[in-house]
């Protein structure tokens, strides 16, 4: 069988390749790991209660546009956290963030623009990105964003040729895994240069409810604000990290009705809705805030202990939200190998997230740490981190 030529170039997958380097006896008796951002926190305890008053929804086929309720709660999360006033039509429930990504970019993105399409990420980057640019036989642009960026990727200096190619720019606020936020000028700089070029930015705000003091501002917020095209942005959103309910798998993106109507039409063959009683549970959690706010203090703790433990290192930098440490060391693989082998931590090398550009990886000389676990473990093993490869 012949496969086509543009998946050749696939990313290399992130866990199978961490399992390779560590495939390694440890000296440690525990392990900690520190390397998947799988929230560990307790979920709603109302959430039980709600999928066994509904279970008889397993019985039917789920309602593929997210029920009346599920909607309501999202239209209602997004009035409270930006001054929103979406339609359904604005909205579309997924079966997590991920399958929107990918087929948002399936949905909107044309075959030719001035030759062939560009779909711009930033680099490190969640994979899902590279893999829709692909899909749909565009070249994907891995534009770097490192420390002399601020951690956030400088679409303005593209060629021009580049971002008159442009289909998509996706950019993730706040940023996994250098827990960066594109603040309101960021946002309103991007969208000035996707009203120019005419491309369509793909806003991953999955982080959005993980964050120190401000709440951060949101693209479809800004874009509103400045009167933009309305199908101009779309944002991806997930109970997945706000809720600690990751294999709830509950998920929405919004934006202009004409890009949500044609990623609905896709998603109707192509999709696969979430079941009735998961979306009856999803409902009560979007329209809460109460747990929201208890997880989100349980971070404020673990970005004081992060700060106290590695404060003095040089070139770190303290996140400003998510759950993620990108710590700066000379060899990404190199440190998350000995740190297995000495102390039974695994972490991941910062070049897996990445992608070589002209030679350089801007994530080699990291290494990213979920702060996921309790808050004991946790700290014990930035501890081992830091007497490991600070000490």
């Amino acid at each position: 069988m012949v496969f086509p030529e543009r998946f050749s170039n696939l990313p290399v997958a992130t866990w199978p390749r961490l399992r390779a380097l560590l495939d390694v006896p440890t000296q440690a008796s525990d392990v900690i790991n520190m390397t998947i951002g799988e929230p560990r926190h307790a979920f709603p305890d109302f959430v039980a209660q709600e999928l066994a008053a509904n279970v008889q929804g397993f019985a039917k086929y789920p309602n593929n546009n997210g029920t009346d309720a599920l909607m309501e709660a999202i239209v209602g999360f997004l009035q409270r956290r930006y001054g929103l006033e979406l339609t359904h039509e604005q909205i579309l429930t997924l079966n997590g963030t991920r399958e929107g990504l990918y087929n948002a970019a399936m949905a909107l993105s044309p075959e030719t623009k001035n030759g062939q399409p560009a779909v711009l990420t930033p680099n490190p980057f969640y994979q899902v990105y590279a893999v829709a640019a692909l899909s749909v036989g565009a070249e994907p642009i891995y534009v770097p964003a490192t420390i002399s960026t601020g951690h956030l990727p400088d679409f303005h200096a593209l060629p021009e040729d580049v971002l008159n190619r442009t289909t998509i720019a996706y950019i993730c606020s706040p940023a996994n895994p250098q827990g960066t936020v594109a603040d309101a000028d960021y946002w309103r700089a991007l969208i000035a240069l996707a009203e120019k070029h005419d491309f369509i930015i793909f806003a991953d705000e999955c982080y959005s409810e993980i964050y120190r003091d401000t709440p951060p501002v949101g693209a479809l917020q800004i874009a509103t604000e400045m009167g933009a095209d309305p199908d101009r942005v779309v944002i991806f959103h997930s109970l997945s990290k706000r809720s600690n309910l990751p294999g709830l798998r509950s998920g929405f993106c919004a934006g202009g009705a004409k890009s949500m109507a044609r990623i609905r039409q896709l998603r109707a063959y192509a999709g696969a809705p979430l079941p009735e009683p998961l979306q009856a549970v999803a409902a009560k959690v979007w329209a809460d805030e109460d747990h929201v706010v208890e997880n989100r203090a349980l971070y404020h703790q673990k970005y004081d202990i992060a700060d106290e433990i590695f404060g003095d290192v040089p070139e770190y930098q303290s996140p400003q939200a998510g759950f993620f440490l990108w710590l700066p060391v000379k060899d990404g693989e190199a440190a998350a190998l000995r740190l297995w082998q000495e102390t039974g931590v695994r972490v991941l090398p910062g070049a897996y997230l990445s992608r070589d550009v002209n030679g350089e990886n801007p994530g080699a000389g990291y290494i990213r740490v979920a702060m996921v676990a309790p808050t004991q473990e946790m700290q014990r093993g930035l501890r081992l981190i830091r007497d490991c490869l600070y000490g």
